[in-house]
């Protein structure tokens, strides 16, 4: 089974594109054979958890991929390491705005993607879709949520998982603005090869820097 996530609006925009492209990309992995399953969180601190937490154990996935909104990025981007800090530049959907507050007390200061996004950045390259790795999740709910799904994979021997963020939809950017954005349908396309990706790869333990994955740099200078 596998699990994909994405949030509810926030932040006064109208959708959510890392709903819609978990909706579609559920629906192509669907048309091949996969068994697949999407769960929408709300962006609220704790209760996207909690709502992440429950689809674990009703679901008992063997890959969990959530996504989310990074409004200003122009690629799809597979991130590589979740911090336990919380520290909101603006409220949630519930008016929560932690700031410097662990996601959970005394946990690890980092988990690592269990995912191998070096070999999915080359798949989701290679189906057309511009993407990268990314050295941060953000301190808002997203980080918040791969933080807490990390920690609990770290009691869940050989599942995997990891967070991948999306550009705007179009429909949320000005026409001939500056704003990057990439078509849903796109993002789905991703998705779906970082899942083909992490299934064709052996499992690895959570944590880990490098699982299984191929030996490319991807790094950044700041």
């Amino acid at each position: 089974m596998i699990l994909l996530t994405g949030f509810e609006p926030f932040g006064g925009q109208p959708m959510n594109p890392s709903w819609a492209a978990a909706l579609s990309a559920r629906d192509l992995l669907r048309a091949e054979g996969f068994a697949v399953e999407a769960a929408e969180l709300p962006c609220v601190f704790g209760a996207a958890g909690s709502v992440l937490r429950n689809a674990l154990g009703g679901l008992e996935p063997e890959l969990v991929v959530c996504i989310g909104q990074a409004g200003g990025r122009g690629r799809v981007s597979l991130e590589r390491v979740a911090i336990n800090c919380d520290d909101a530049p603006i409220p949630d959907n519930a008016g929560n705005r932690p700031v410097d507050r662990e996601v959970v007390p005394a946990g690890p200061a980092a988990y690592f993607t269990s995912l191998p996004i070096k070999a999915a950045l080359l798949a989701v390259e290679s189906a057309g879709v511009p993407a990268e790795v990314s050295q941060t999740a953000g301190t808002y709910v997203c980080n918040h949520t791969f933080y807490t799904l990390m920690h609990e994979l770290a009691t869940r021997p050989g599942v995997r998982g990891g967070f991948v963020h999306v550009p705007f939809a179009p429909d949320q950017v000005e026409q001939g603005s500056a704003v990057p954005s990439l078509p849903v349908a796109a993002m789905a396309a991703a998705i779906a090869a970082v899942v083909r990706t992490s299934v064709s790869q052996p499992s690895q333990p959570s944590g880990v820097i490098q699982p299984a994955d191929v030996a490319l740099a991807a790094g950044s200078l700041h």
